[in-house]
């Protein structure tokens, strides 16, 4: 607000002189408008036009509802088809021992489910085929070594366990192990890699019973072959 200066003339004019101090109403008033203005531009900083939302690209589709986390987000799981399993002359095949049992599939992986006739405990053994290296053996044999509360090996000590086991299908990497706590289990477990496929033979169960039947499941691995073989 400007403020004039007096008039000295006014004075000679007969006219009320200047008073520097403003009547009351006026300075509320003042600053009454003053707060309005105030409040009129706090409030204009927040009015920003909202952004209309871009466009798609022309052509992309709709991502399927679980699938938007990428690549291993929970959900996807169970929107994933499994990989296919291989056949003909990709696919190892065997020859049971006398009195075992054999049902194919059972899972998303699973190519085969394999039963000893029981005896003296429980013993499974389970064919898994995952299309190519399936994260390396070591850590496949350290997974297994986990699931019977033993410690991680390091490649050395991988190098030491391993057995060999020679097939029509290949060279076949064996692995006893002898879990610890009361109640003992113990898995053997063939490891393979032919035709861009890993394949997994793992037999587990009661300690004693696995014992008693891994020479059947040695000579089972020793008749790998490829199926068209």
């Amino acid at each position: 607000m400007r403020v004039e200066a007096p008039d000295p003339g006014a004075r000679r004019n007969g006219a009320r002189p200047w008073s520097p101090v403003a009547p009351a109403w006026v300075i509320v008033g003042a600053l009454v408008l003053a707060a309005s203005g105030c409040q009129r531009e706090s409030v204009s900083h927040f009015r920003v036009p909202k952004s209309a939302p871009a466009p798609e690209p022309a052509g992309m589709a709709a991502m399927p509802a679980g699938m938007g986390g990428g690549m291993g987000a929970p959900g996807m799981a169970g929107d994933v088809p499994p990989p296919a399993q291989p056949t003909g002359s990709s696919a190892l095949a065997w020859t049971l021992p006398k009195g075992w049992n054999e049902v194919r599939g059972g899972g998303a992986m699973r190519y085969a489910t394999i039963t000893p006739p029981a005896s003296g405990g429980k013993v499974e053994v389970t064919v898994i085929v995952l299309p190519g290296p399936a994260g390396g053996e070591l850590a496949n044999v350290n997974r297994w070594r986990g699931q019977i509360g033993l410690p991680p090996l390091d490649d050395a000590a991988l190098a030491s366990a391993r057995k060999h086991v020679k097939t029509r299908a290949g060279d076949v990497s064996v692995y006893d192990f002898l879990g610890e706590g009361q109640q003992k289990t113990r898995v053997v477990a063939g490891f393979t890699f032919t035709e861009g496929n890993t394949w997994f033979l793992k037999m587990s169960g009661d300690a004693s019973a696995v014992g008693a039947r891994k020479p059947e499941f040695v000579s089972l691995l020793e008749s790998l072959r490829l199926d068209a073989n």
